[in-house]
C-alpha cells in the first residue's frame, strides 16, 4: 500500500467523520449525504435518492466489514483497511462515484460544470484550492466542463491503494484535505 493512497484515506476518513469525534458513524454518513444532495438542487429526485443510497452502502459496507462488536463506531485504523483493500470495497466505490457524478450532470449529458463539481466537493469538504486543482487536472474542456466518466474513474482511482501521482493527490497536501 503506498503512502500516497494512506494520505488519500486519511483525508475522506477526516471529512467523512462530519462530527469530528475522532470515528465515523451512521448519523456521520447521513449528515454527509444531507450536505451533498443539498448542493445539487438541479439534479433529478432519483438521482439525489441514489446519492443518499450511495452513502448509506458506504456505511453499511463498512459497518458489515469492521463493527464487529456492533457499537456503529469505525476509527481511522479499522477503516482504511476496509477502503484499501480493493476485494472489499470496489462496488461500493463504484456505486458512489456513480452517484457522485450523476448530482454534478444534472441534465445527464455526461458533462459536469466546474460550478457543478466546486459544489458538491465543498458539500464534501475539500477546500478550493484542492477542487479547482483536481478540476483542472481532468483537462476541462473550453466551456469548462469535463466528461462525467472522467470523474467517476478519477473517484474510483483515489480509493486505488497501489496509485501515485493521480489528479486526487490534489485534494491532499501534508496528510490534510487541501
Amino acid at each position: 500500500m503506498r503512502d500516497e493512497a494512506v494520505s488519500r484515506v486519511r483525508t475522506v476518513f477526516s471529512l467523512f467523520d462530519v462530527d469530528g469525534n475522532g470515528v465515523l458513524e451512521p448519523v456521520d454518513f447521513a449528515l454527509m449525504a444531507d450536505r451533498v444532495v443539498a448542493a445539487a438542487p438541479r439534479s433529478p429526485v432519483a438521482d439525489r435518492d441514489a446519492m443518499r443510497a450511495a452513502f448509506q452502502r458506504y456505511w453499511t459496507t463498512l459497518a458489515a466489514a469492521l463493527d464487529a462488536d456492533g457499537d456503529g463506531r469505525i476509527d481511522f485504523a479499522e477503516y482504511s483497511a476496509c477502503v484499501l483493500s480493493p476485494e472489499r470495497f470496489d462496488e461500493t466505490i463504484a456505486e458512489f462515484a456513480r452517484a457522485l457524478t450523476a448530482l454534478g450532470d444534472p441534465d445527464g449529458q455526461g458533462l459536469v460544470g466546474r460550478a457543478e463539481f466546486v459544489a458538491l466537493m465543498i458539500a464534501i469538504g475539500f477546500r478550493r484550492s484542492g477542487i479547482d486543482a483536481l478540476f483542472d487536472a481532468f483537462g476541462p474542456s473550453a466551456d469548462d466542463r469535463i466528461p462525467a466518466a472522467t470523474w467517476e474513474a478519477g473517484i474510483r482511482e483515489y480509493y486505488a491503494p497501489d496509485k501515485a501521482d493521480i489528479p486526487g493527490d490534489h485534494l491532499v497536501v501534508d496528510g490534510t484535505s487541501a
